[in-house]
């Protein structure tokens, strides 16, 4: 009796063939998506209007740091115009106000870069929790399987980001 044992590339091509059929079965019943959280970041009125409130909410103390820059420079700029006329203890006096007024400048700009990342962030997070909640309902009313929110490449025809965008604009 002899039996008909494949050689190992031909199991390999039978295994392969067999992986094969599956994955083209299961591609065929497998729904993906994909979602651009750049674009909806950009284009959804929930974050123009997040953008809005941080604009109005930080736009004083933004104005008032260039504010402070600029008499900064102006200082800066007399007291080098000014120094060769100065008296020894002017110069040391004025060149004393312009490093207070720099170190005020820097915290000032520091306190306020912190405080609109920070805020920001909280607004963005509201974003892109809304946004995950419209992509949890695009999910389950369309039967997807799979939706990606980065991805190096994916075809058009798979990105759901405009349904997405029109769902966030929809919702309130």
């Amino acid at each position: 009796m002899i039996f008909n044992v494949p050689t190992r590339g031909a199991r390999w091509l039978v295994a392969a063939a067999i992986a094969t059929t599956s994955v083209a079965t299961l591609a065929q019943d497998f729904k993906i998506g994909f979602v651009s959280t750049e674009r909806i970041l950009r284009d959804s009125n929930a974050a123009k209007a997040a953008q809005t409130r941080l604009e109005q909410e930080f736009g004083r103390r933004e104005r008032e740091i260039e504010a402070l820059g600029n008499q900064l420079r102006q200082a800066t700029e007399k007291f080098e115009k000014d120094a060769p006329t100065l008296s020894e203890t002017q110069r040391a006096s004025r060149q004393r106000q312009i490093a207070e007024l720099e170190r005020d400048f820097q915290r000032r700009r520091r306190e306020f870069q912190e405080d609109l990342a920070q805020r920001r962030n909280e607004e963005l997070q509201q974003v892109i929790e809304r946004a995950n909640r419209v992509i949890r309902q695009i999910a389950e009313s369309e039967k997807y399987d799979l939706i990606l929110q980065e991805a190096v490449y994916i075809a058009p025809k798979h990105d759901i980001t405009d349904k997405v965008i029109q769902g966030l604009n929809n919702a309130r």
